[in-house]
């Protein structure tokens, strides 16, 4: 489903998606960009390159630090809101996808957050974007992921969807509908207004554990160096809801 004006070419983030992903609260509050940069600023030694970098959420004000920062961003209508941001005009941002654009130059960090790696649906593809991080990669430069884990713990027999989000005041509801054997997902947002009129946005994914991640990171001459089940850096446990995970170069 698009608005009237969206460029199909934007994909799953065109601009009637653009226009309010930088709404308050959520990964956009202050303290949550902070977290993130903060351990991205202490991880680089030299360029960094975000694929999928967006509205330039983390990007602009890891390069307000003074850290030099490229991107990658497959949607021109996100892209298109970076350089309105402090520190945003500093980002060169590339149109392009991340399993295959490269971009010049060598790079100490290339990092990846908010569950973006999901969006690329085939294991193949999420493979391709571990050999893209690494070609782009100095020896010894860092990949990072942050993405959820799937929360299948929440599954009786025969059900496939967990409800992350019910707000009935504010007309909302989102869950998430899971296919096991295929290792897909939907995220699914419903939002009704007071007239009665609605929305309804399904966005495709597919979820990869933290193990398999490790493979796909030895296939691109990768090893893990991290992990962590969020930005503090605490340790991953089996109750923890996503994961921070750091692979090296290894030549």
């Amino acid at each position: 489903m698009s608005d009237e004006g969206d460029d199909p070419a934007d994909g799953w983030f065109p601009e009637s998606v653009a226009a309010g992903y930088d709404g308050p609260g959520g990964a956009n509050a202050s303290e949550a960009v902070a977290a993130v940069v903060d351990a991205l600023a202490d991880l680089a030694d030299g360029p960094v390159l975000e694929f999928a970098v967006g509205t330039g959420r983390i990007a602009a004000p890891l390069a307000a630090r003074g850290v030099p920062v490229s991107g990658i961003e497959l949607s021109r209508a996100m892209a298109a809101r970076v350089a309105g941001k402090p520190g945003g005009d500093a980002v060169d941002v590339t149109i392009g996808d991340m399993t295959t654009t490269r971009v010049a130059g060598e790079f100490s960090l290339v990092y990846l957050v908010f569950n973006t790696i999901s969006n690329v649906t085939t294991q193949d593809g999420q493979v391709d974007v571990f050999r893209n991080a690494a070609v782009h990669l100095r020896p010894g430069g860092l990949f990072l992921v942050e993405v959820g884990l799937p929360d299948l713990r929440r599954l009786p027999p025969g059900q496939d969807t967990v409800p992350f989000a019910v707000d009935p005041g504010g007309g909302y509801v989102g869950f998430d509908q899971y296919d096991v054997v295929t290792q897909e997902f939907t995220s699914n947002h419903v939002t009704v207004a007071p007239d009665g009129t609605g929305t309804f946005r399904r966005i495709p994914f597919r979820y990869a554990w933290p193990a398999e991640m490790d493979l796909m990171a030895r296939i691109a001459g990768l090893r893990r160096k991290h992990r962590w089940a969020d930005w503090d850096r605490s340790p991953l446990t089996a109750d923890s809801t996503k994961h921070v995970s750091v692979w090296e170069k290894t030549n």
